[in-house]
């Protein structure tokens, strides 16, 4: 004989399941720094627009040159940026005085919501602003739970 899950049972693994969905909520939305001063690096401004066929990434990369930017895929969902500057940046210069640091270039991976196909990426540096246009891989399988 089978028993049947009491109410309590039932109640009891939703609520393990929300708790799981907000633990990983909360791990995005916690802030970090966006600079390393080990490596002497900061963070660049991203963004990310998916397309039907592409997906189109923006990093703003100011004093940067243009000659050092790389970009080079990980993972079919995840690239990496690094780009040295022109002139290195301290925090007294962004009127921070409690620390001590100089930075002297941007590094950054930027995740991906789908695959791409990073052989065919296309990347133009214009005014301070990097566009990285990423094809969208297709014939890719879906994994179903």
């Amino acid at each position: 004989m089978r028993r049947r899950k009491s109410i309590f049972d039932i109640m009891r693994e939703h609520m393990e399941e929300l708790e799981e969905l907000a633990e990983e909520m909360m791990d995005q939305l916690i802030e970090r720094p966006s600079w390393d001063v080990r490596t002497h690096s900061l963070e660049p401004l991203c963004d990310v627009s998916v397309a039907p066929d592409r997906v189109i990434v923006t990093a703003d990369l100011p004093k940067v040159d243009p000659r050092s930017i790389r970009v080079s895929g990980v993972a079919d969902d995840l690239i990496e940026i690094t780009a040295k500057m022109r002139v290195k940046i301290n925090f007294e210069d962004f009127g921070v005085t409690h620390r001590r640091g100089e930075f002297s270039c941007f590094s950054c991976r930027v995740p991906l919501p789908v695959p791409v196909d990073t052989s065919r990426a296309k990347a133009r540096f214009r005014k301070g602003i990097l566009e990285i246009i990423l094809p969208r891989k297709r014939g890719y399988e879906i994994k179903v739970e």
